[in-house]
């Protein structure tokens, strides 16, 4: 299973276009981190690579398919999305209800989710660690909780491609740990393909295979994770001196971004 971008190009009417002759392919069992400074488009890309918003030129092809030439119900059995996670205060679903959603497409327009469904969605939540949370309301969950209870309703579609925005923003360090854990989990070991926007360029080496790095100026950069996160590309994309640092610790390469200074630039970007 491939996902690809060909010359996929948005922009909205009388404006510059967000996304210009942007191409990538993913395969199965990879993760491709998407990094890149504000407004660069990194949400906007998402969206159109999942037909969430046409593009303006170019097109989504899944297997050598145009996606927008699928029915809806087949592109969501085989896509997933999972938001920005927003406050959940007021929702008073349960887990176990939020996340039995993500068999939607499964069950029709105006179908009801069965006993199967209910089942797939506790195998889901169990899957991912979070079984103990299905009958608590989702406005009572913590944000690393609720992120959780989002990515399990993702999953329970059963989808080939998984697509996350920011699914780590907003977490505590450990938490955040967790979510890049579960994600790399679900790439090596089931074999999903993921897409997912991140602000932390360490958080891409740890756990994304290939990275597509856009820029303000310049075509977006596109390869494997260590080969285009550099000091040089970063910096540059950044406006951030930094340092790539690395670490082998118990038999593990590890590697982080040491930002140091902002370059001086006027405002705040």
């Amino acid at each position: 299973m491939t996902l690809a971008v060909e010359h996929g190009t948005f922009g909205y009417r009388r404006a510059a276009p967000v996304l210009r002759d942007i191409s990538f392919a993913v395969d199965a069992g990879r993760l491709l981190a998407v990094l890149g400074p504000n407004g660069v488009g990194k949400t906007t890309l998402l969206r159109t690579t999942l037909g969430l918003q046409p593009w303006s030129r170019g097109r989504t092809l899944l297997d050598g398919a145009d996606i927008m030439t699928m029915p809806s119900h087949e592109r969501w059995r085989r896509f997933a999305f999972v938001p920005q996670a927003r406050n959940a205060a007021s929702l008073s679903l349960t887990g176990l209800d939020m996340v039995t959603i993500g068999r939607a497409a499964h069950i029709g327009t105006f179908g009801q989710p069965g006993r199967a469904d209910r089942r797939i969605a506790r195998e889901t939540m169990a899957e991912v660690g979070i079984e103990h949370l299905a009958e608590t309301p989702c406005g009572q969950l913590s944000g690393g909780q609720f992120q959780m209870v989002l990515i399990a309703r993702a999953l329970a579609g059963g989808p080939e491609v998984l697509v996350l925005d920011e699914p780590e923003t907003g977490l505590d360090f450990r938490n955040q740990l967790i979510v890049l854990d579960l994600l790399d989990d679900l790439v090596h070991r089931r074999g999903l393909t993921v897409v997912m926007n991140t602000h932390y360029p360490t958080h891409a080496l740890r756990v994304a295979d290939e990275v597509l790095l856009l820029r303000r100026d310049g075509a977006p950069l596109h390869g494997p994770t260590a080969e285009v996160l550099t000091k040089e590309s970063l910096g540059e994309a950044f406006g951030v001196l930094l340092e790539v640092l690395e670490a082998e610790i118990d038999g593990t390469l590890h590697r982080s971004v040491l930002p140091l200074s902002a370059i001086e630039r006027p405002g705040v970007a």
